[in-house]
């Protein structure tokens, strides 16, 4: 948020706290010389940040927003998305084995929650957003997505509401279904698009060019879990025909390396006799697997599925001077 957008938005509290009936989306319009669509913008940053706003609608079935308390020196800012970010942040210091930022972030969060009187709500909305981000890490570039389209992704997993988007250029809108984010090379949003199919697909968040939240809740998919939802993946990408065993067979010289990956989060790994490694996971994806097994050149070989073993068998290189 720009700074002029910050002064704005401290104003506009300071007018819905001194004003008896609040103020309304034309009220808004006229002090800040604004467009209706750009009111009802900061309407909802003014609900987003304090915690002591009311909605309600008058006598001329207009819609008012106020603040409960109208001294600003006692306004608390909201920590929904602060309990997140620290959540986030935390579990990025576990799977980097930073145990001491681990104790220190949530010592943070701890005493944060324990100074709040709506401790209970916020935790639940912070629980609804995070069991439905699933971190799936590969190394390589990422593709970055649009901000505002993410934090409407967010909203719509805490309800859970309905989604309206425009997915691609060219693409009329359409509502889908949030149920939950995948994290990755790419992001990818897990939905359902109730006018289509009851199926959950993955749609690209840096295709999705506009987001809105809909005043619409809806049923999760009895039985949904995120993590399940990308265990079957080894990457991102979702494919029920490729989806079943994979195999790969690690060299002996390899080994060690192989023993610190973790390919999947339900791999099996079986020591062999001669010294080479076998591992084991069910996942779809051929494609993100033959990328990352390029990278190990002739030290791995694949023994299931055969359409990947045939994917990869012509490039298994010998030159590499060094593994992953």
């Amino acid at each position: 948020m720009s700074f002029s957008k910050a002064q704005d938005l401290v104003r506009l509290a300071q007018l819905a706290a001194a004003r008896r009936y609040g103020i309304s989306l034309e009220e808004i319009c006229d002090e800040f010389d604004v467009s209706h669509r750009t009111a009802q913008r900061m309407t909802n940053a003014l609900e987003d940040t304090f915690a002591a706003v009311a909605v309600e609608e008058g006598d001329d079935r207009k819609r008012r927003w106020r603040l409960v308390d109208a001294r600003l020196d006692r306004l608390q800012l909201r920590h929904d998305t602060a309990v997140e970010a620290l959540e986030i942040a935390t579990r990025g210091a576990t799977a980097d084995g930073r145990l001491r930022h681990v104790r220190a972030l949530t010592d943070i969060r701890d005493s944060m929650l324990a100074r709040l009187p709506e401790r209970t709500r916020v935790e639940a909305d912070a629980e609804a957003v995070l069991s439905a981000m699933y971190q799936v890490t590969r190394p390589g570039p990422r593709v970055d997505v649009v901000p505002d389209i993410l934090d409407a992704i967010i909203e719509a997993l805490r309800g859970p509401f309905r989604l309206r988007v425009r997915y691609s250029r060219n693409e009329a809108q359409r509502v889908l279904e949030p149920h939950g984010v995948l994290l990755g090379h790419r992001t990818y949003l897990a939905a359902r698009g109730p006018a289509k199919a009851a199926d959950i697909r993955n749609f690209r968040i840096d295709l999705i060019r506009e987001a809105e939240v809909l005043d619409e809740s809806f049923a999760i998919e009895d039985g949904f879990a995120t993590a399940d939802y990308a265990a079957q993946s080894f990457g991102v990408w979702q494919d029920p025909e490729q989806y079943g065993e994979v195999v790969w067979r690690f060299v002996p010289e390899a080994v060690e390396r192989a023993a610190g990956f973790r390919f999947h989060p339900r791999q099996v790994l079986e020591p062999q006799d001669d010294g080479s490694l076998i591992v084991r996971f069910h996942a779809a994806g051929w494609l993100e697997m033959a990328w990352h097994l390029y990278q190990w050149g002739d030290k791995v070989e694949v023994l299931r599925p055969e359409a990947l073993r045939q994917m990869v068998e012509g490039y298994r290189r010998s030159d590499f001077d060094a593994m992953p």
